[in-house]
């Protein structure tokens, strides 16, 4: 199959010059010049890799990254700039672009980064397939023994054979649309979609285009009708998901639809409906922000008719173990790894640490030691002896270090930086400081 490859720039000249130079290479090639229209194109048509530049005219290439990786996690990015901004750079790596260039400057690396970004695209597809094929989302899958987490979990179970909205609260990274996909499966909208949106990806013109959909011309780029959120969960489950980052002109769109199943598209004039099952998640306390007036009291109320609140890992600590053998296992079939040797020295200090990022954090730690370990086995000396929140922070192996990863990543040093939780910056100084280029 082609690859399709959708280029954003409001610079109409340059636009049409890359596309030439790249749909010359074989690839197929899409074009807007708002970031409204590159949205809607991603909507509309299965991209592979987008070349964007920072400065649009309606949004900020470098915040545009984190919007596309949350929504297409398969899909790479490059970013294009042409003021060469090093803090810009940084940041576009930390949301997830797979590389910064310079227009003019960098006109002859395009065509080899971008077929290098295809190869990386390549490696997203198939791990997300792996991980899809693996994952049941019911409640056998949810592995945990502890107390507080077992009187949660017992809650979500009743909870799921009821029509009734359900609020999920907790700490990032507690395990939020884990618990609504498996409310989901379990419940007698499981034959419907199950559609999920972090609310805080997204700006507010897109994230009511995602949600209620639109009509053909109802802004620049709007080129077809394209469906929303609501719409697609039809007979199924809405998962909205950070919802205490909704903008307060959404929240009165939104508490209608919970209220009558009503709702228009943008551009549109005529009533659409929907009957969905909502599950929502915060981090928040939407009590304190509703007295504070940055959330609507009506739709707090509407939302909070059934709460499951999430513990922290610090408050189930027992369950620890059992994660990080899960994880394991999981990684190292995507890693190719067998016979995976975990020392006791290795579990103890997994029970030892806070995780103030929980469930996602120990996962990423996990991720990272399995990188780095030597001869197969897990130790203590894989993990670092501070909370400093970097498992893997330079020290007095950090060229080691780096060359590990570096090898895992293929080269590629915007996952490499990723991957050490440092900024593309350090990591390009590290380069150099080592003579590792």
């Amino acid at each position: 199959m082609i690859p399709k490859i959708l280029i954003i720039d409001d610079e109409l000249k340059l636009l049409k010059l890359l596309g030439m130079i790249i749909s010359n290479e074989g690839y197929e090639v899409f074009q807007a010049s708002t970031a409204r229209s590159g949205m809607n194109m991603l909507s509309t048509h299965k991209i592979d890799l987008v070349l964007c530049d920072v400065r649009l005219p309606d949004a900020f290439g470098v915040d545009l990254v984190k919007e596309i990786k949350t929504k297409y996690p398969h899909i790479e990015i490059i970013l294009m700039t042409a003021y060469g901004n090093i803090p810009d750079g940084v940041q576009a790596m930390r949301n997830g672009a797979y590389d910064y260039i310079v227009k003019g400057d960098d006109n002859e690396k395009i065509i080899p980064l971008v077929s290098k970004a295809l190869e990386k695209v390549k490696d997203n597809l198939k791990n997300i397939q792996q991980e899809k094929s693996s994952k049941k989302n019911d409640f056998s899958t949810i592995i945990g023994k502890s107390q507080s987490f077992l009187y949660s979990k017992m809650l979500a179970e009743k909870v799921s054979r009821t029509e009734t909205a359900v609020l999920l609260t907790g700490e990032t990274g507690t395990g939020k649309e884990v618990f609504a996909n498996a409310i989901h499966q379990e419940s007698s909208r499981n034959k419907g979609n199950f559609m999920a949106i972090n609310c805080s990806a997204f700006g507010k013109d897109v994230l009511e285009s995602e949600l209620f959909g639109h009509k053909k011309g109802a802004f620049t780029g709007a080129v077809s009708d394209k469906k929303g959120l609501i719409e697609e969960a039809q007979n199924g489950t809405l998962f909205l998901d950070e919802i205490g980052e909704m903008p307060l002109e959404l929240q009165s769109k939104m508490l209608r639809v919970l209220e009558s199943g009503e709702f228009i598209k943008m551009g549109d004039t005529k009533i659409s409906r929907s009957n969905f099952r909502l599950i929502a998640a915060t981090n928040r306390d939407l009590k304190e922000e509703s007295r504070l007036g940055n959330f609507r009291e009506d739709l707090y109320f509407r939302l909070n008719v059934f709460e499951i609140h999430l513990p922290t890992l610090r408050e189930r600590k027992e369950d620890i173990r059992e994660l990080a053998k899960f994880y394991v296992d999981q990684f190292s079939i995507k890693m190719n790894l067998k016979n995976v040797l975990i020392n006791e020295d290795f579990y103890k200090k997994l029970e030892n640490n806070s995780w103030k990022g929980n469930i996602r954090e120990l996962k990423n730690t996990l991720e990272r030691c399995l990188i780095l370990m030597e001869n197969n086995e897990l130790s203590a000396t894989n993990l670092p002896d501070s909370e400093s929140g970097n498992s893997f922070a330079m020290s007095s192996v950090e060229k080691d270090h780096i060359l590990k990863v570096l090898n895992y990543t293929k080269g590629n040093k915007a996952e490499a930086a990723r991957l050490l939780d440092i900024g593309i910056a350090t990591l390009y100084r590290k380069l150099e400081e080592y003579q590792m280029k």
